[in-house]
């Protein structure tokens, strides 16, 4: 577990590759991707297939 230290080292390289102003969408989308992840394992402990979950206008897609 990295300590206190090498946290900030961690976000002082963030902030300084992507910039202040980016970092809210940066947490916005990793929380959305974990959502969608943990979504799709709940999913797949139910027995649900993966076509499944799609909306229902990307299955009149294709």
């Amino acid at each position: 577990m990295p300590g206190v230290q090498e946290l900030i080292v961690i976000f002082l390289i963030v902030v300084v590759l992507f910039g202040a102003s980016r970092l809210p969408q940066l947490g916005r989308g990793l929380g959305e991707g974990i959502s969608n992840f943990k979504k799709g394992l709940k999913s797949a402990e139910d027995g649900e297939s993966n076509s499944d979950a799609r909306p229902e206008n990307e299955k009149a897609k294709g």
